[in-house]
């Protein structure tokens, strides 16, 4: 069997949600769709314009698949795509609209599926960007592109460049950082949030970088009954964007 060969360019996305959402946001990128025959009448729509527009497809079985995707949690569709540019902050900053925003700020994190679900949540609450810092190895892959089930098309990443110089952009443009921690930070629901905020995550086990922590103008954190020491970075990023989106209504 002959591999598929992949271009730097390209990422392959799998899950039925991710692959539809990608068609729909930018069906022009799609380059080749495999799947297997159970899925043909779910991605009739892909099909016909793979047919259309002399885009390749295989129908292939499960096994084959599992190969192309490189796991077994493929959905029974792979779309190989044009990967999207990361927008450098500057960039992202001068096409942002005024008015309220919340923006999340991932510093540390490295796990794929909490990326991912944390591009669900946010796309769900309304975020405008995930800002990556320039040094992190995070960045969109199939398996984040599949637990964010859509999130990824929804929601912009956007590489910083120097730690500082990103604070000050952000600030300069009305922004508060707000630090998320475990122990001896303000309750998240004390007070109103700000109407232009950067949540900043630090990785589980780590925390934040003390500079950063100390460039944020609160450090926060969630409330719970103690039967355990806190919540995990994805599940803490929802329960934050949702308390911001509830404040704003």
């Amino acid at each position: 069997m002959t591999r598929a060969v992949r271009a730097d360019d390209e990422l392959r996305l799998f899950g039925l949600n991710a692959v539809r959402a990608a068609f729909a946001a930018r069906p022009d990128d799609l380059r080749k769709l495999w799947l297997v025959a159970g899925r043909m009448a779910d991605l009739r729509e892909l099909l016909a314009f793979c047919v259309a527009n002399r885009r390749g497809y295989s129908v292939v079985e499960p096994e084959e698949l599992a190969r192309i995707a490189g796991t077994q949690h493929h959905e029974g569709v792979v779309m190989a795509a044009r990967r999207v540019e990361e927008r450098p902050l500057s960039v992202f900053l001068r096409d942002l609209p005024q008015g309220p925003c919340q923006l999340l700020w991932l510093e540390g994190i490295g796990n794929p599926h909490n990326f991912g679900a944390i591009l669900r949540a946010g796309a769900h609450f309304g975020a405008a960007a995930v800002l990556l810092p320039k040094a992190s190895p995070l960045a969109l892959s199939g398996a984040a592109a599949r637990v964010a089930e859509g999130g990824a098309e929804a929601l912009p990443v956007v590489r910083l460049g120097r730690g500082d110089n990103a604070v000050q952009q952000l600030q300069g443009l009305g922004f508060e950082l707000l630090a998320t921690v475990v122990r001896d930070g303000e309750d998240v629901y004390a007070r109103p949030l700000p109407a232009r905020c950067v949540w900043v995550l630090g990785a589980e086990g780590e925390g934040l970088d003390p500079a950063l922590a100390a460039a944020c103008a609160r450090r926060v954190g969630i409330p719970g009954s103690g039967a355990v020491e806190s919540l995990n970075v994805a599940s803490a990023a929802a329960v934050l964007l949702a308390e911001w989106a509830r404040q704003r209504r």
